[in-house]
């Protein structure tokens, strides 16, 4: 059976972390380690929570896609896909929209995409007000281009991504469960 890559994505609110932790959590899965340039946060570990790189050793790396961010280089690379998949059977990664659709590109059939939706987004707000995310920070992120290009999935994921509503966390359980049966006992899962 071909490991796979998980890549969940969708808009903020919609709960792409926590369908990842659930996945860590009850199946051989584990989070795809990422790089950037900005130091690390109080915690903060190397090649645990990310890759911590140099602006020189940054470009070393082989980038599924990367971006620039508050003059911080981030991106994700063959080189984490590899040690992910040499953790675990599956790899887990949280991406916006232009990020599932680069791994879709060039990870083909390896790459499971999960597009999340909720049925109501104007509880997305309340989601990320719950969650304890900053109002200044919140609202500019509600009022961002991204954040609407995210709502809903893109068309070149149409056909390629796996919707999924989650309303209702335990529902959401319970579709995960049958999506990770399917791949473990090596389905192919359709869109």
């Amino acid at each position: 059976m071909q490991s796979k890559v998980l890549v969940i994505t969708g808009a903020t609110g919609t709960g792409k972390t926590t369908v990842q932790d659930y996945l860590i959590t009850h199946y051989p899965a584990t989070k795809i380690i990422t790089h950037t340039t900005r130091p690390p946060r109080a915690g903060e570990v190397d090649g645990v929570d990310y890759y911590f790189e140099t602006e020189e050793s940054f470009p070393k790396n082989h980038y599924l896609e990367s971006v620039l961010y508050s003059g911080y280089h981030y991106g994700s690379s063959q080189e984490g896909i590899a040690a992910g998949l040499k953790r675990a059977e599956f790899a887990t990664i949280v991406l916006d929209g232009k990020g599932a659709i680069t791994y879709a590109d060039e990870l083909g059939s390896q790459a499971v995409i999960v597009f999340l939706t909720v049925s109501d987004s104007g509880k997305l707000a309340h989601r990320l007000s719950k969650r304890g995310d900053d109002e200044t920070m919140m609202a500019n992120r509600l009022a961002s281009p991204e954040y609407r290009r995210d709502l809903t999935m893109p068309l070149a994921l149409r056909g390629r991504a796996i919707q999924l509503n989650n309303d209702n966390w335990q529902q959401t359980q319970i579709k995960l469960d049958e999506l990770m049966d399917r791949l473990e006992h090596g389905e192919v899962v359709d869109s």
